[in-house]
């Protein structure tokens, strides 16, 4: 019995921001200092080490559980499914329900719980429950969707991916340009196949790299030092990267007992296009090899680091025929992976 995917959905917020969007941004290093760049060429180099051109930002009005629940709504139409008989419903995320122009999280009560909510679904029986997991936590969604499954506890469950960055950023930090709003959902059921979930690996490395990505004051001294803002050691998680998610990647397909020419895709977190591009290179170097053409997918371009959102809206976009040169066959291998603030890693080996 092998958990499938049987329908996916996306939310990718229509209001598109361009890089010339920042260069009246005033953009500072950690101490408060000048960059020694004019912004043009400061949006030059993020452009061409990120590959991003364009982002999505939400609508004023809504939220991250709305987004949520807009990319769930078309998961469930798309499998053709009644929400009624959904076992759990997990929501990944990072930090909750921001409103416009304001600067609290709001959890209370959890975005699971509003999505169902919003879904409508009445069933007492259908848990609603939220990961926060980093930029993996969609991929974690799954893996515990699984374990229920394994577990005879659940039969079918709605797993998203769901965030508004752009309410978090400093606007002084340059790191700003890369976030993204957007949402991508996906409904698993077991099945009695040889397909679907194949195998999984995650881990978590605290020791010495928990602080990586964290929550920090702006990078200009006038602000108010007590509010908060996403921010990263950009250096060190290229690295952390470099070295842990292409042997993660690895221990995975050796616990699907396949080899790395049978994978037809690799879906990776929309993280930074150099750094995705250094981890599949590095993953094939492994294996003495170099990765073929089209294998890495990529909508960071367009789309920007939307965190938990960007593989279930990839996986979305490719299997709704809306992403050129690129598609899923039945009967193809697909590696899932995914690494973020925590520091959390993970990965999935799929048959579709």
């Amino acid at each position: 019995m092998n958990m499938r995917i049987i329908g996916s959905g996306s939310y990718i917020p229509e209001i598109k921001i361009s890089n010339k969007y920042f260069e009246n941004h005033c953009f500072l290093d950690e101490n408060g200092n000048s960059l020694n760049y004019s912004r043009e060429r400061i949006i030059e180099k993020f452009s061409a080490i990120t590959g991003i051109e364009e982002r999505r930002y939400a609508p004023d009005h809504y939220v991250t559980s709305d987004l949520a629940f807009l990319a769930a709504q078309r998961a469930i139409d798309d499998a053709g499914i009644d929400g009624e008989s959904i076992d759990y419903i997990i929501v990944s995320h990072n930090f909750g329900d921001v409103r416009y122009n304001t600067i609290q999280s709001d959890i209370l009560p959890s975005l699971a719980s509003r999505v169902k909510n919003k879904l409508n679904i009445k069933n007492p029986a259908c848990i609603a429950l939220d990961i926060i997991f980093g930029c993996p936590g969609w991929i974690q969604g799954i893996i515990h969707a699984n374990a229920y499954m394994q577990a005879a506890i659940a039969k079918r469950c709605l797993v998203i991916g769901a965030e508004c960055l752009s309410r978090v950023v400093d606007p002084h930090d340059r790191d700003s340009m890369i976030y993204a709003d957007g949402a991508g959902a996906t409904i698993v059921e077991l099945s009695n196949t040889d397909k679907g979930l194949l195998s999984h690996h995650s881990a978590s490395f605290t020791h010495e790299q928990a602080g990586y990505l964290y929550f920090g004051s702006s990078f200009d001294p006038a602000q108010n030092q007590d509010i908060r803002y996403i921010k990263m050691h950009g250096r060190k998680i290229y690295e952390f990267a470099l070295k842990q998610v292409p042997e993660a990647m690895k221990s995975c397909i050796e616990k699907a007992g396949i080899e790395i020419d049978q994978i037809k895709k690799i879906l990776i977190h929309q993280a930074n296009e150099k750094m995705d591009e250094a981890i599949v290179n590095r993953f094939y170097k492994l294996y003495g090899k170099i990765p073929p053409k089209d294998v890495m997918p990529m909508i960071i371009k367009f789309l920007g680091n939307s965190s938990v959102a960007t593989i279930p809206t990839l996986y979305d976009l490719i299997s709704k025929g809306e992403l050129p040169l690129h598609e899923i066959k039945n009967g193809d291998i697909i590696l899932f992976a995914s690494v973020g603030a925590g520091m959390n890693i993970n990965t999935f080996v799929y048959k579709v």
